[in-house]
């Protein structure tokens, strides 16, 4: 697939995807989201690839939104359609990949953008970044998961008042409220993104998808996290991985999963 809107890169064992319209300040429209799709699908079925960085182009926007010119004069079937399509195609597939990602975030996130960071499994921020989901002040509510995801993290009070008041937080402030994890200068973004990255890199593959898997089971309707957790847990005793990690402890060197 030829990208139009979107940069990819694999090297040493990370995928670097960079949303890359910053005319548009790196806004979401279905073109974009369907690439996006189909570079993320590529970097969880390689074996090669062991971390997703999420970033946007240039320094002002992660991503400042969806392109609303897209669905202004859309009926409810239609958006729902586009609620359900995009969640299928781009935000629940990143939030369920066995390949951990890290959304870098450069700048503005959002409604659809921090809807994106959000779907990540692990956030950074520079310090210029502003956080927000400002549907409600377009007659719209927040979607792609955006109210769900956005309440598991922050919490229910702290969720609705970013979403009723339509406000952004700083840097600063997300990192307070646990919206994400580090706040660092905009040159510092990637490679604190890099250092993650090879922080993982360094671990099982195969037990930190099944961590993965067993975290986001917690915030299933009717599965029992612990049951999973349970399974998963159980299942890693038959892996190589396990053997080798277990036999590299024991013998007091760094285990090779590679």
């Amino acid at each position: 697939m030829i990208y139009n809107n979107i940069l990819s890169e694999n090297k040493e064992g990370i995928c670097y995807i960079t949303i890359n319209r910053p005319k548009q300040l790196n806004s979401l429209n279905g073109a974009t989201i369907s690439e996006l799709n189909h570079a993320i699908s590529n970097a969880d079925i390689d074996s090669t690839v062991r971390c997703i960085i999420l970033t946007g182009a240039d320094t002002k926007a992660f991503v400042a939104g969806a392109d609303i010119k897209e669905f202004a004069d859309f009926d409810k079937s239609a958006g729902e359609n586009l609620a359900r399509k995009g969640q299928e195609l781009l935000f629940d597939l990143l939030e369920n990949a066995s390949t951990p990602s890290i959304a870098a975030i450069n700048g503005f996130a959002l409604g659809g953008g921090l809807e994106l960071a959000m779907a990540c499994h692990i956030r950074i921020a520079s310090e210029n970044a502003k956080m927000g989901l400002p549907e409600v002040s377009l007659g719209v509510i927040p979607g792609y998961g955006g109210t769900q995801r956005l309440a598991s993290l922050v919490g229910k009070g702290k969720a609705l008042e970013m979403i009723t008041t339509a406000g952004m937080l700083s840097a600063l402030q997300a990192m307070q409220w646990g919206l994400v994890n580090h706040v660092c200068t905009q040159d510092e973004l990637i490679p604190m993104a890099e250092k993650l990255a090879l922080k993982i890199k360094r671990n099982s593959s195969m037990a930190i998808a099944k961590a993965i898997k067993s975290v986001n089971a917690g915030f299933i309707d009717g599965v029992n996290g612990f049951e999973v957790e349970i399974s998963e847990f159980g299942s890693c005793f038959e892996t190589k991985e396990f053997v080798e990690g277990t036999t590299a402890f024991m013998e007091k060197r760094k285990a090779k999963f590679n």
